[in-house]
């Protein structure tokens, strides 16, 4: 057999296609099938990976009249080492569908991905996971998207160790709805919160705040309530409700009216 039959023959026994095999080895697809193809030949570097990912010896692959069982390697005899790392390198290869949606691969999984469902170091697509992850529902490290949940997330939905989004929840949360230990928002609620309106254990807010300590304008907490306009320790009679809602409605804007519900549906007031 020519080295081009030995490589073709060495792959398909591993179960790799052409792209795979490639990409393990860090040079094109088309270089795999001009190397198959006798048309080209590998370098020396090249040669001595492809004898530690089939497990065979150099005089196997170079000696046209050396056969497999007399010039291939035994499995069990390869160094160990070098037995996980092509292993590892094997989980890690590039794989991506021929399907297309939307112009992109159904999925891709490789350091680099881009897909429908994309997987990698790098991921984008519709639903990606990563290190560093965009897509419309992204998971990683780093995450962006509509719905995004990571350790940094950015998105209209965040979830994370740090948030940034419309609706933000995580121990660092920011956003016009944010929820975790230390929440800013314009609705905020944790442990501290800072907002137009917020509620938790210390809560400061710029028209309403309720919690342990509240500091606000209309400020109502269990032991301590700074409040400019009002500001009440314990539960607020039906008279003080009345006077709070037509404060709100007076001084609170338009654009925040939605917030304004929101808060009082969160708080019962």
């Amino acid at each position: 057999m020519t080295l081009g039959e030995k490589i073709a023959k060495q792959r398909k026994a591993q179960n790799l296609t052409q792209e795979q095999l490639a990409q393990l080895l860090g040079v094109s697809r088309q270089s795999i099938s001009k190397w198959e193809s006798d048309i080209a030949y590998p370098e020396t570097d090249k040669l001595i990976r492809l004898g530690d990912i089939f497990h065979c010896s150099m005089d196997y692959l170079l000696k046209n009249e050396v056969t497999e069982s007399d010039g291939a390697a035994r499995t069990d005899t390869a160094p160990v080492f070098e037995q996980l790392r092509t292993t590892f390198n094997m989980q890690l290869r590039e794989r991506k569908s021929e399907r297309e949606v939307w112009g992109m691969p159904l999925y891709h999984i490789g350091r680099d991905a881009r897909g429908f469902f994309a997987i990698g170091l790098k991921a984008r697509g519709v639903f990606a996971i990563g290190l560093r992850a965009k897509g419309v529902v992204s998971l990683g490290l780093l995450s962006m998207g509509i719905l995004s949940i990571g350790l940094l997330s950015l998105g209209l939905l965040a979830f994370g160790t740090f948030s940034l989004g419309l609706i933000a929840l995580g121990a660092i949360a920011l956003g016009l709805f944010a929820a975790g230990a230390v929440s800013i928002g314009v609705v905020s609620i944790g442990a501290l919160s800072v907002g137009c309106f917020s509620g938790g254990a210390a809560a400061y807010g710029k028209y309403v705040a309720v919690g342990d300590y509240a500091q606000a304008a209309i400020a109502i907490g269990k032991t301590e309530a700074v409040g400019s306009v009002y500001g009440h320790v314990g539960q607020t009679s039906n008279a003080d409700l009345d006077l709070i809602h037509s404060w709100l409605a007076i001084h609170v804007p338009s654009y925040l009216v939605w917030a304004k519900e929101l808060f009082q549906l969160l708080f019962f007031f």
